[in-house]
């Protein structure tokens, strides 16, 4: 599988190339790479993400933002982005890189972490609920949450 170590500012490349890999698989419009890297770069400089590296090529990434929780004292943290490149995936890389994150964002101070994932991803929610994130479907006590966006 390979460890999993925490990026610096001078992986920006291999982590625009990986992040455009990410959303041309998924067809999912994607800046060029350069442009991406420039973005990371300075999110990166900054301290606004903080993106985790495993494998050699590297082979995938985790990418998470902390913010100021509004309920209670501490942090809430956002993974934005998990990838493993596809000739990878099935070996742990997944597993090894959320397991690192939650590990990360609890240093950082967070006390909670949330995501969003393609209701037809089935692999990515299987490793999510196996990791024990709960996916609130509705329910007479808990009605499902809608997503919206909007460019402005």
């Amino acid at each position: 599988m390979g460890r999993v170590r925490r990026a610096e500012v001078t992986d920006a490349a291999e982590i625009a190339r990986l992040l455009h890999d990410f959303n041309t698989e998924f067809s999912d419009p994607t800046p060029e790479v350069e442009a991406l890297t420039e973005r990371i770069r300075r999110l990166l400089e900054d301290g606004e993400v903080t993106v985790l590296l495993a494998g050699e090529g590297p082979d995938g990434l985790a990418l998470f933002r902390l913010r100021p929780s509004l309920w209670v004292e501490g942090l809430d943290a956002y993974l934005e982005e998990l990838y493993v490149v596809p000739r990878r995936r099935g070996k742990g890389i997944g597993r090894a890189l959320l397991e690192r994150a939650m590990q990360a964002a609890r240093e950082a101070g967070a006390i909670r972490i949330d995501l969003g994932t393609g209701e037809t991803d089935t692999a990515a929610r299987a490793l999510y609920e196996s990791c024990g994130f709960t996916n609130y479907e509705g329910g007479p006590d808990n009605p499902r949450m809608l997503y919206y966006e909007r460019d402005l």
